[in-house]
């Protein structure tokens, strides 16, 4: 399996620190998770059917009705290789890893997560395979320019695969109302903006006909009746989602000025983390494991990404442990 923050039990063991002493914030999920209730018992007593208003309520959501609910994005990330062609597959660098894992076998090009990178290799491209905003580096490109890229790639039989895990907190770019498009996919998911990644609840925002090979490759029951009953009630609450909205903007600006004053560096990202390029990352991370707390590190480049602390208590613990941070770190 790939390296994916939230490894918090072997974070315990290598450091022999229990459990429920640390500050994980190695995911990237909000620390803030929509508060679900109780769940009715024939959720878990009887098969899950369509026509509970899953569907509905998504596609109110995101703008559009052209979606398949999956169990969170990774069996879409897995099986959508095998639907879609095209030789040659362009991904960001650095970018989610099970994305470029997903198309090993195909000729992929890793490019720079730049507009002017990405023009660049258009042209040569039959999938263009984008996390938007970018994991890790938060990049981000207008909506217009995303469309300019599917149309240039759909008009002679080429696709645009985009992942809006990290979207949820400033949707203005996204395409998922744009999905009804010919060789456009989005997904999208509750485990971020949402916190409920354990519900394992995704959307795979595309065509019909695409939707329809995508549903037999998968097979029936893809989510769990609680899962489909807690979903559903989260996408309907617009309450939480504004005031959520609001919360995450502050705490990420928040958060970016913690690691500025840290002095690792010039941290970007959307609102749910940041990320600092930083040559003694592994040092850095060990610094911080050593105080019980878990960030997630990349060797290339060399960077580690910083989730939200869920309380007072956690920003105080993470302020002090940067603070003691070596000044050679």
């Amino acid at each position: 399996m790939l390296e994916h923050g939230g490894r918090l039990r072997r974070a315990a063991q290598e450091y022999g620190i229990p459990l429920a002493d640390w500050l994980d914030l190695s995911t990237g999920i909000n620390p803030h998770a929509w508060p679900v209730p109780p769940v009715p018992a024939d959720a878990w007593h009887r098969l899950p059917e369509d026509g509970d208003g899953l569907e509905a309520a998504a596609a109110a959501y995101y703008g559009t009705d052209q979606l398949l609910p999956v169990a969170g994005s990774q069996p879409a990330i897995q099986t959508l290789p095998a639907l879609i062609p095209g030789e040659r597959v362009t991904v960001l660098a650095p970018t989610y890893a099970e994305h470029p894992h997903a198309w090993r076998g195909r000729t992929l090009r890793a490019v720079a997560a730049a507009a002017a990178a990405i023009d660049e290799a258009i042209d040569d491209t039959d999938v263009l395979l984008l996390v938007h905003p970018n994991n890790p580096s938060g990049a981000r490109f207008s909506r217009d320019r995303l469309l300019d890229w599917h149309a240039r790639l759909a008009a002679r039989g080429g696709w645009l695969v985009v992942d809006e895990a990290f979207i949820d907190a400033d949707p203005t770019e996204s395409l998922a109302a744009a999905t009804g498009r010919a060789n456009l996919v989005v997904l999208r998911s509750l485990g971020k903006f949402f916190g409920l990644a354990g519900a394992r609840v995704g959307f795979v925002l595309t065509s019909a006909e695409l939707r329809e090979r995508l549903a037999d490759l998968l097979g029936p029951w893809t989510l769990s009746g609680p899962a489909r009953h807690v979903a559903r009630a989260a996408l309907v609450d617009r309450a939480w989602q504004d005031a959520m909205r609001e919360r995450l903007q502050r705490e990420a600006a928040r958060l970016a000025e913690l690691l500025r004053h840290s002095g690792l560096g010039e941290p970007a990202g959307p609102a749910l983390f940041q990320w600092v390029r930083h040559a003694d990352a592994p040092a850095v991370q060990d610094h911080l494991a050593r105080a019980g707390i878990l960030v997630r590190r990349f060797d290339e480049p060399a960077s580690l990404r910083f989730g939200l602390p869920p309380d007072e208590a956690g920003w105080a613990r993470l302020a002090a442990a940067l603070d003691a941070l070596p000044r050679a770190a």
